[in-house]
């Protein structure tokens, strides 16, 4: 379907400046074939403009959280302004940390993503479920409900890439399986084709983001739903996520 596999690499709360150039010095070293192959990482806000003015022009940076209002006396946010004085192409919203820690609603992500969207940024849209979700077969009733949130206030996805993340599959060490992973990306497929559009289902690239490393990404990058990861802890790692990216240069 010309899908473009997009590794994505998300460093959350870690890192230094000395970390940050080690990182970006890697993947500007690294080969794979841009035409198959889009990277996109997402440092912490204070590193997002050093590392968009070292980083090589093909990649893109992302921040891993942005605000729905453009400016005001909200202390602490961001706005996408920020993002496009420094030349930032994306942002994630929804990750499952935004939603547990910071009891982010689905109401409030989909403001988020509708916001940053209107104003130029490009959005990897996380959804997923927990483990007593997996367990008790709502999977698919928790994923519909937040992305239906969102397409009640987005009606253009040309921008957004979808991150499914199982929460129980995220620093745990836990990975679904290749089968685990597809059927719910296939489900997310059917769902955006049922409730959006048949184009926005055939084009919406979907990643998968549960302790993706440079062992299981291999198998992953396989299923045909797949259309690429979205990365924590390995991101961190100069020679794991080389090697993922390896894996999805397919």
């Amino acid at each position: 379907m010309g899908r473009k596999f997009l590794v994505g690499g998300n460093w959350k709360m870690n890192g230094s400046l000395e970390l940050a150039k080690t990182l970006v010095n890697s993947l500007n070293s690294q080969k794979w074939n841009t035409d198959l192959l889009e990277v996109v990482i997402a440092p912490p806000f204070p590193y997002l403009s050093v590392v968009r003015e070292s980083l090589r022009k093909d990649v893109g940076v992302s921040a891993q959280n942005v605000y729905f209002e453009k400016s005001g006396a909200f202390t602490g946010e961001t706005s996408t302004e920020f993002l496009k004085d420094l030349k930032i192409e994306w942002t994630l919203t929804g990750h499952s940390e935004r939603r547990e820690y910071f009891h982010e609603s689905n109401e409030i992500v989909a403001k988020k993503t509708a916001h940053a969207l209107a104003s130029g940024i490009k959005v990897i849209l996380c959804c997923g479920e927990k483990l007593e979700h997996r367990e008790s077969g709502q999977t698919n009733d928790i994923v519909f409900a937040q992305l239906k949130a969102v397409a009640d206030q987005v009606k253009d996805w040309t921008n957004v890439v979808i991150a499914y993340e199982p929460v129980w599959a995220i620093g745990t060490g836990k990975v679904a399986t290749p089968e685990q992973a597809q059927d719910t990306h296939a489900d997310i497929r059917k769902w955006l084709a049922e409730n959006v559009s048949a184009d926005v289902a055939a084009n919406t690239r979907i990643l998968y983001g549960g302790s993706v490393n440079g062992k299981n990404s291999a198998s992953l990058a396989g299923q045909a739903d797949i259309d690429g990861f979205l990365v924590g802890g390995a991101s961190l790692k100069e020679a794991e996520f080389a090697q993922i990216i390896a894996n999805a240069n397919v």
